[in-house]
């Protein structure tokens, strides 16, 4: 196990609230040794002590749910070297050391290029590892790029490109559920299921992060990564072991399959839009394009949709929608399953047998199937739904993920080929858009977003609708 940590962007917001909080979770859960020693590395000019009481605050407001000798434990093991990345006099100096270390870069994509080649003009010792976050380059001619550059500096198991939902317990549930019960694997197919929606749904809106997000858009943020990764551990055929080798070739398998989308088809299965001025609870929100730090004429989007399809014996015909949006009404964070209809209804009976749905809750956790059966009324059908609640993951997602990376193992991180693959996927989507072959569209903050275009949308929302229905009647029943 590695017992040191370098952070460059050390002060940046991803170190505040995700991986300060997730190395005390480490600590109180034991997990970290007595020698463990993090260097802060940033352009402010601090000394350890002003980012030592600087990381005490960021602690206590993303951390309070540490432990406090937690909390003081990690923020008296850091030190702080102010550093340009682009130095390979301070790259070194912050990496310096006995033994390996773990370099994580939080850091815009853009910056990745030029600090591994100053890591590389550096050399790092042996056995250290490098962690890049999302997303892996901004298109796929600089993945395929920085792999290259990757490749001259470290070996391919000691590279972490890192996909936070992959460490989410929730997430991972996708692929444990449909592999460890006998009642779903041999229906998780085309023949039964017609359709997935893959969904990111956001109240939150742009909260401050216009120097990242408004160069990035919502496609880029979300779908690129987090929701073609659980594309894939929806899709994927079922590995030999959960190691690293077996499950990315068959995730790799999956996103190879994807047929490439034409321009016709982009223009009709996928969408993109931003949102107008709105309210969310009791917040006014102002327009995207009003937001402080945003270049309108860039044009970035705030709501992304992408509809694929799978040349695969298991998954042809089957319909997989990738949603994400952000200052929408209410937050929708799941993995919907829809099963196809059933073939008949015997004579006699009132109702609509609306087709089964098997909902993965993410964020909430959660686990849903929505059928259909006999309600109050004989012979009528009425929407009924099982649900289960998940126990809280023992680590947080950056928690799991830190100390996958400090004990080496990548099975939950992205291989260098898996990465130029999703950017092959989506490569057709950012050319017809920069072109703009698609319209931008806009809907009001608060609102449910752009209303959907086909049936099954509009049948999941149905469902919904009659499930809230029932649930009413059942706690208040007519006199």
């Amino acid at each position: 196990m590695i017992n040191r940590l370098v952070i460059f962007g050390a002060t940046g917001d991803l170190t505040a609230r995700f991986l300060l909080p997730a190395l005390a979770d480490l600590q109180a859960a034991g997990h970290l040794g007595d020698h463990f020693q993090l260097t802060g590395a940033s352009r402010e000019d601090w000394d350890s002590d002003q980012y030592q009481e600087w990381a005490t605050t960021q602690l206590n407001r993303h951390g309070d749910t540490c432990p406090a000798d937690a909390r003081k434990a990690i923020a008296e093991a850091a030190r702080y070297q102010r550093a340009d990345v682009t130095d390979s006099v301070d790259v070194a100096s912050a990496i310096a050391g006995d033994g390996p270390v773990a370099v994580y870069l939080a850091l815009p994509p853009a910056l990745f290029p030029v600090v591994v080649t100053a890591l590389h003009d550096t050399g790092l010792p042996a056995g250290s590892r490098i962690v890049l976050e999302k997303p892996f380059g901004e298109d796929l001619a600089s993945a395929q790029e920085l792999n290259r550059l990757l490749a001259d500096l470290v070996p391919e198991q000691a590279l972490f490109r890192v996909d936070h939902f992959l460490a989410m317990t929730t997430v991972q549930n996708v692929l444990g559920s449909r592999l460890a019960n006998r009642v779903l694997e041999p229906i998780w197919n085309n023949t039964h299921i017609a359709h997935v929606d893959i969904v990111w749904d956001e109240t939150l809106a742009l909260e401050g992060r216009a120097g990242y997000y408004d160069t990035v858009g919502a496609l880029k943020d979300m779908v690129q990564n987090h929701l073609l990764q659980l594309l894939c551990l929806v899709a994927m055929e079922p590995p030999i072991t959960l190691g690293e080798r077996d499950l990315r070739n068959r995730k790799v398998d999956v996103l190879r399959s994807v047929r490439l989308l034409t321009e016709d088809d982009v223009v009709r299965r996928t969408r993109r839009a931003r949102y107008l001025p709105g309210r969310i609870g009791d917040h006014d929100i102002p327009a995207y394009a009003d937001e402080e730090g945003v270049n309108p004429v860039r044009h970035t989007e705030t709501f992304a949709e992408v509809e694929l399809e799978l040349d695969s014996w298991r998954w042809s015909g089957t319909t997989f929608r990738l949603r994400t949006g952000k200052a929408l009404k209410a937050g929708r964070k799941e993995v919907a399953v829809r099963f196809r209809a059933v073939p008949h209804l015997p004579l006699g009976q009132s109702g609509e047998a609306l087709p089964n749905v098997l909902r993965f809750g993410l964020e909430p956790e959660g686990l849903a199937l929505d059928l259909t059966g006999i309600g109050s009324r004989a012979h009528t059908l009425t929407p009924l739904s099982l649900t289960a609640q998940m126990e809280p993951p023992d680590l947080p997602a950056y928690g799991r993920l830190l100390l996958d990376v400090l004990t080496g193992d990548p099975a939950m991180s992205i291989r260098g080929d898996e990465a130029e693959e999703a950017w092959r996927v989506l490569t057709p989507v950012l050319t017809a858009w920069e072109r703009n072959l698609v319209p931008l569209e806009e809907y009001p903050a608060g609102s449910d977003g752009p209303a959907p275009r086909h049936e099954y949308g509009n049948g999941l929302r149905r469902r919904d609708d009659l499930l809230h229905a029932e649930a009413a009647v059942l706690e208040h029943p007519p006199s």
